[in-house]
């Protein structure tokens, strides 16, 4: 009797762009506000400026929605006959952020505190250190935030732009507050930054060091920080982004675990006690290598 063959699964690829983008989006529209969350959340095109809607922008913004309606739901649309007012532009815009006092750097602490001293006591004799101290001006900047801030617009039937939605906002779009804390990372999100991490220690060249799940709890940290500051104007590549944070924080915390371990070796050496075996392998390769060098000279 003739047995059948099980098909091979088919293999999922759980982390593409694809997918890290929609959880990007997702994540950046719980600390967003919109007239209506259902038509007006998902842009079409990304601009610096109100200015640069035009009729380029606008039918590329066709285009854009055409392909997105192709790939979501397999239709295919004539883009040219995409109607204007169903298009939404998405435009960096900073005018609903707060202003705050930039942090001081440690001069400008310091000079702060060398004054508190002088006013300690106002009928103390003046010594001539008031001219010399300036009192720190802090300037003023934007207050930090988890990703750019943006506005959602759509196009009335006199191609005239109006607001449909904000970003960093709470409540409704003219009576609402500014609000940089009540939205969240999606869980999906989340997952996929654990699974980035796991996947990435796991490499030849990283999966032997004895302090490799520090490296992924560092790595972890750093993608929480800054894992909603990918911007989709510049790139479509967020799986780019996100390696090359993880290879700078397991690099970091490679190069502090390098240095104290040379801080550990110099001790045991000064105490007259055999340092780590990294250190004895260098030390004879070195002895090696300067053996062979004086021979080859003679």
């Amino acid at each position: 009797m003739a047995t059948t063959a099980t098909p091979t699964p088919k293999k999922v690829n759980y982390l593409n762009n694809r997918d890290i983008l929609k959880e990007i989006h997702l994540s950046k529209n719980t600390y967003c506000s919109y007239r209506d969350r259902v038509i007006d959340h998902q842009y079409d095109i990304i601009l610096p400026s109100l200015e640069k809607i035009n009729q380029r922008t606008v039918a590329e913004a066709r285009r854009n929605r055409a392909d997105r309606i192709k790939r979501e739901t397999g239709e295919v649309v004539n883009d040219k006959k995409i109607p204007h007012t169903d298009l939404v532009f998405r435009i960096t815009c900073w005018d609903h952020i707060p202003m705050a006092p930039k942090k001081q750097t440690k001069a400008q602490a310091k000079k702060s505190k060398m004054e508190e001293l002088l006013e300690l006591d106002d009928t103390a004799e003046s010594d001539g250190l008031e001219e010399l101290v300036e009192v720190p001006v802090l300037d003023m900047n934007y207050v930090r935030l988890n990703f750019p801030p943006f506005y959602h617009y759509r196009l009335d039937e006199n191609k005239e732009p109006f607001l449909v939605g904000k970003s960093h906002w709470k409540g409704a779009l003219d009576t609402g507050e500014f609000s940089k804390d009540h939205g969240k990372m999606t869980n999906k999100l989340a997952t996929m930054f654990i699974k980035l991490c796991e996947r990435y220690a796991t490499r030849s060249n990283w999966r032997g060091y004895t302090y490799n799940e520090e490296m992924r709890g560092q790595a972890l940290l750093q993608l929480s920080q800054i894992g909603l500051q990918f911007d989709e104007s510049k790139s479509q590549n967020p799986f780019a982004y996100y390696t090359a944070a993880i290879t700078n924080s397991f690099t970091r915390v490679l190069n502090i675990e390098k240095k104290m371990q040379n801080i550990r070796d110099d001790i045991l050496e000064i105490n007259g006690l055999n340092p780590s075996w990294t250190r004895q392998f260098s030390e004879s390769h070195n002895k090696a290598a300067e053996a062979v060098a004086n021979s080859s000279e003679e």
